[in-house]
């Protein structure tokens, strides 16, 4: 087990820390499928920065949750990477 794991798993012994981390699971996993998406393409923050007309410290930016991206944002990364945006809902 790495050392960040074994602290990880320290964390999550309290119980505010984990209620707080699983309240972070959707962007977690919104960001895991960002960093998906530009790895399937085979780009780097660089190329994909470059495809998007903006620069790569906005790119790690948006890939480390750093930013509330709009629409057009997240739809002109996905295209970068040769991907259609799509939204979907489901009940709670």
């Amino acid at each position: 087990m790495s050392k960040l794991q074994h602290l990880k798993e320290r964390a999550f012994q309290n119980p505010e820390v984990r209620h707080e981390y699983d309240a972070l699971a959707e962007e977690f996993e919104f960001i895991d499928t960002l960093l998906k998406m530009r790895t399937a393409a085979g780009l780097t923050q660089d190329e994909l920065a470059r495809r998007m007309g903006t620069q790569k410290s906005n790119i790690s930016r948006l890939e480390k949750g750093g930013t509330n991206p709009s629409w057009g944002t997240l739809k002109r990364y996905a295209h970068a990477c040769g991907f259609e945006l799509s939204i979907d809902f489901h009940g709670a």
